[in-house]
């Protein structure tokens, strides 16, 4: 019995050495054959650096590469997708050196691209504007410039914003920061960050800055802020840049809304990621300055990135997200900027100083005198433009003929069909949106 029982002990050993040897042999995947493609945008016979917008598509792909890291300019970015778009900002025609390398646990391998990348040179007055600079925030200081704004913290009246957003709104550096370093930016910025967190009695977190009692703008200006929604990609997740009324009638203490009027300058939300949407908000009466449920009218027009115009369908709709990274036909993927100017009788929106959207305040400056609020896709100098009337229903008040503040808000969330839309359960956060500055010009 003894004799079986050590042979026995001895099997087992065997067994379990042989498998000890198996586990030894099982070696992760090997990394290999790394390449790597610069492709700058808008290249041709004329132009092979490129056309001046100075952006450039790396390419790459590695067998069993489960990330890659992408180093130019002296920042570093790392992706788990094939393609990585930069822009490049220094004027003229210039050669850069990029450095792709794919990594797999412990394993790495790295090729040095050289790039030659044009960029066209700017312009010295933003946006053709020969006016005179009146206000400014360049966000380059570090710290918000409280001189200038405020910090608007809750969650609105009653717990509601009014668009059924799921925010609070926080004074935190969580919140409401400053960096350096954007790529594309003139300077510093500003950044609006959303998060998923419990604090208080909400579960996501935003910020939310206005102008009031401090600056405010009417008729006779240019008001615009260059902007990149960068986070922005899903459903439930918005940025907004936009106005409400300082000025209330000489007789009251309040002015209700919508009766004061609402500008959203830019409504960029990630639910529709390759439009824009200005529009105005406004009551056909005056109801004694009192709320009233059906008592709001409005009339937008959405930009579209890629062609520069009123996209058609006029109104896309929810839908095609998220964007791919680095896709410029999306508003996540660069600075833009985002203005009005603001006429006596009309106000103008628009986006890279393309204009899509015309909003006439009286019965008739656009289309027969009806009564009837109105709004069709005209064809102004080649583009499809949107352009509406009219929001003078009464004579108590004219709600874009008085001064408004400005205001820069993110959110999460939102009724169907209002703002952002339900938030989506894929929306990654945080979620932030970088602000280089906001500008007031007279026109």
């Amino acid at each position: 019995m003894k004799l079986k029982a050590l042979i026995l002990l001895c099997i087992v050993f065997i067994i379990l050495s042989c498998s000890d040897d198996t586990t030894e042999d099982i070696k992760e995947p090997i990394l290999s054959d790394l390449r790597v493609e610069a492709v700058v945008k808008g290249t041709s016979v004329d132009n092979p650096n490129g056309d001046g917008n100075g952006y450039v598509e790396f390419k790459f792909t590695a067998t069993n590469a489960l990330y890659y890291q992408i180093e130019v300019e002296g920042q570093s970015e790392t992706v788990k997708t094939n393609s990585y778009t930069y822009g490049f900002i220094a004027p003229g025609t210039n050669q850069y050196t990029v450095k792709i390398t794919a990594f797999n646990n412990e394993q790495q391998l790295s090729e040095t691209l050289i790039v030659r990348v044009f960029v066209t040179e700017e312009e010295e007055t933003d946006l053709g504007v020969s006016g005179e600079l009146v206000w400014s925030d360049e966000f380059n200081s570090g710290t918000l410039d409280l001189s200038k704004w405020s910090y608007e913290t809750g969650t609105g009246v009653n717990g509601d914003w009014g668009t059924g957003q799921l925010d609070r709104a926080t004074d935190r550096v969580e919140n409401v920061s400053f960096k350096d370093g954007i790529v594309g930016a003139d300077g510093g910025c500003l950044v609006i960050t959303t998060r998923a967190e419990n604090f208080e009695d909400r579960n996501y977190t935003s910020g939310r800055i206005r102008t009031f009692d401090k600056a405010s703008w009417g008729p006779g200006h240019r008001i615009v802020a260059r902007v990149y929604a960068r986070d922005v990609k899903h459903q439930g997740q918005g940025f907004a840049f936009w106005m409400m009324p300082q000025e209330i009638p000489a007789n009251e203490t309040y002015l209700m809304w919508p009766q004061g009027g609402e500008i959203d300058i830019m409504e960029y939300v990630g639910a529709i990621p390759y439009n824009n949407l200005g529009t105005v908000h406004y009551a056909w009466e005056w109801q004694n300055n009192e709320w009233q449920s059906w008592n709001h009218g409005h009339l937008g027009g959405y930009y579209n990135y890629k062609d520069k115009q009123t996209p058609t369908p006029a109104e896309p709709g929810y839908g095609n997200y998220p964007p791919p990274d680095g896709d410029l036909d999306a508003g996540s993927a660069a600075f833009h900027t985002y203005g009005i100017d603001w006429y006596n009788d009309r106000l103008e929106f628009f986006v890279d100083d393309n204009v899509y959207h015309i909003h006439y305040f009286n019965d008739g400056g656009a289309y027969a005198i009806d009564g009837q609020d109105q709004i069709a896709v005209q064809n102004i100098d080649g583009k499809r433009v949107s352009v509406s009337e009219y929001s003078n229903h009464f004579d108590e008040w004219h709600p874009f003929e008085h001064k408004m503040y400005a205001i820069l808000s993110a959110g999460v969330g939102g009724a169907d069909h209002t703002y952002g839309g339900p938030i989506v359960p894929e929306a990654k956060f945080p979620c932030s949106v970088f602000i280089d500055w906001v500008r007031v010009y007279k026109l």
